[in-house]
């Protein structure tokens, strides 16, 4: 068997006319919704009232003694219990009082 550098050549050029994996992807990904319109999910303003107080999701979560992706999903406007909303409030040094300007309405 030969080498034949012309045919090598041709095999490592994309056809122009054929479609990528990258664009069969984007066409994938326009039919998905959005990971933060899932169904569940109500906004709050946890976030907006931790970056006021400059504070990370870390420091958030060490001071209400939480977890990091218990905060992050807080935040995403998942459900969580009453003792995690008070302690998301005791730790941003907010009153229960405070609960709706924070979580909004209960249903």
């Amino acid at each position: 068997m030969t080498y034949d550098p012309e045919a090598n050549e041709a095999m490592q050029k994309p056809n122009a006319l054929a479609p990528s994996a990258s664009d069969a992807s984007e066409r994938e990904g326009a039919d998905k919704p959005k990971a933060n319109k899932k169904s569940g999910s109500k906004p709050n303003n946890v976030r907006k009232i931790r970056i006021e107080r400059m504070m990370s999701k870390a420091e958030l979560a060490r001071r209400a003694n939480l977890s990091v992706l218990t905060i992050d999903r807080v935040e995403k406007g998942f459900g969580c219990r009453m003792d995690t909303k008070r302690k998301i409030l005791e730790a941003l040094g907010l009153r229960l009082a405070d609960r709706v300007r924070v979580f909004g309405e209960e249903e």
